[in-house]
């Protein structure tokens, strides 16, 4: 009889495992709108999921687990609130409205909890926040990474990030920033600062700052997976080019090292390892965006992406279509690093000088200096040229402002390879 007991007591908390693995965050964002305080809600969170281990074992699984936890949440977030006010008497009427509020409420409906996700995505990634409070806070709060995790992702102490979430739900609270979706007429800009953050978080997993490895894919997974949730939610173009842009690079991540972690450039890389099915999907996207007419750049580089991973073979890649996209994107963009890479890619359609004139002008300008890459493309084309010299100096340049170990290490390669 024991033995059954403890088969199902182990069996129920490996049902409620995989509640909190695939529901807690639309719990906890639900909650969040119910309850009004972040920190709250997370408390109310981990007591219901305590208590399903508990009720769950005597009463069986509910039918609609989700609905549960919600309702368990915001009473045990009331019960919380109350044991406050013994020493914040402010908090009297908050209590009283909570209670008031949870008592109306029926049952909480699927398109009900998908809204208040895309809530919290809003509310995470809100202008008024700093870049990396918006990064820190949609790490933890939408995709529910603990905050040691996002330190070793962005190679950051964990106490200064656990500090950037604390000061931003702190203004999130002092400036009333609201729990809601942008306005029509304020979604573009609002949808920008979404999308910057998605488009940060995996580029540090795509091509990694610095570290020990090119890639750190649990973060880049972790952006498509919040790429793909905004898109289900929220179907707008630009959303739809940066999933596809993401899926696109994200299709050649097992081509881009070799078994040892050393670094292969695209021309090398082998194209039987690159992932079809995210191609196709990616392509998909990028189609339906495009067809929108309403192109941004994340869309352009989802397009160049897509002449890339189409090519069979490196010398087909139609360097015309690229050249052509890269003005596009730089018309959208007008940065530096988009009129080096159009520099790249101009140096593969009409040669190595005439690429080598565009990066020496950006860089007579004054514009990345000290950016690695920018140096490493000069010296490959000053190689290219049988510029030797020249080319040993851009290595060097790269080379010392480079933090990333395989990069190094491949820059390295090269040193040697010209000194020999």
């Amino acid at each position: 009889m024991r033995a059954m007991h403890e088969t199902t007591a182990e069996h129920i908390r490996q049902v409620v495992d995989h509640v909190y693995r695939s529901e807690s965050r639309r719990v906890f964002a639900t909650l969040i709108r119910l309850l009004g305080d972040f920190d709250l809600a997370e408390e109310a969170l981990h007591e219901a999921f305590a208590a399903a281990v508990a009720q769950w074992s005597r009463h069986g699984v509910p039918s609609h687990p989700r609905a549960w936890l919600v309702s368990a949440g915001r009473f045990k977030g009331i019960d919380a609130m109350r044991r406050r006010i013994r020493f914040d008497a402010s908090l009297v009427a908050h209590a009283s409205r909570l209670a008031q509020t949870t008592a109306a409420l029926g049952e909480i409906g699927d398109v009900e909890v998908e809204d208040d996700r895309l809530r919290l995505i809003f509310t995470c990634c809100h202008p008024a926040l700093s870049p990396d409070a918006q990064v820190a806070m949609t790490l933890r709060e939408v995709c529910g990474l603990t905050t040691e995790e996002i330190a070793r992702a962005f190679l950051t102490a964990p106490p200064t990030v656990a500090q950037r979430i604390v000061r931003a739900k702190r203004k999130i609270r002092e400036a009333r920033i609201p729990y809601e979706v942008p306005a029509i007429a304020e979604l573009p800009v609002r949808l920008d600062a979404v999308l910057s953050v998605m488009y940060l978080v995996f580029n540090e997993g795509y091509s990694a700052s610095s570290g020990g490895s090119v890639t750190r894919h649990d973060l880049s997974a972790e952006a498509i997976r919040l790429g793909r949730l905004l898109v289900a939610l929220l179907p707008e173009p630009e959303a739809m080019g940066l999933l596809a842009l993401m899926l696109l690079h994200d299709s050649r991540r097992t081509a881009r090292t070799s078994r040892t972690g050393e670094l292969i450039l695209l021309d090398d890389q082998d194209r039987s390892l690159w992932n079809r099915e995210q191609i196709t999907e990616g392509v998909a996207l990028l189609e339906r965006a495009l067809a929108s007419r309403r192109v941004g750049p994340y869309t352009i580089q989802a397009a160049i992406a897509a002449v890339h991973a189409q090519a069979p073979r490196s010398a087909a890649t139609d360097w015309v279509q690229i050249v052509g996209l890269y003005d596009l994107l730089f018309q959208a963009d007008p940065s530096p690093v988009v009129e080096l890479n159009r520099a790249v890619a101009v140096a593969m359609r009409d040669g190595p000088l005439a690429g080598l004139a565009r990066i020496d002008a950006i860089l007579a300008r004054g514009d990345l200096g000290n950016y690695h890459l920018a140096h490493a493309a000069r010296a490959a084309l000053c190689r290219r040229l049988g510029r030797t010299a020249d080319a040993r100096g851009a290595y060097e340049r790269a080379l010392a402002l480079s933090q990333q170990e395989p990069e190094r290490r491949f820059l390295a390669r090269r040193l040697s390879e010209l000194q020999a």
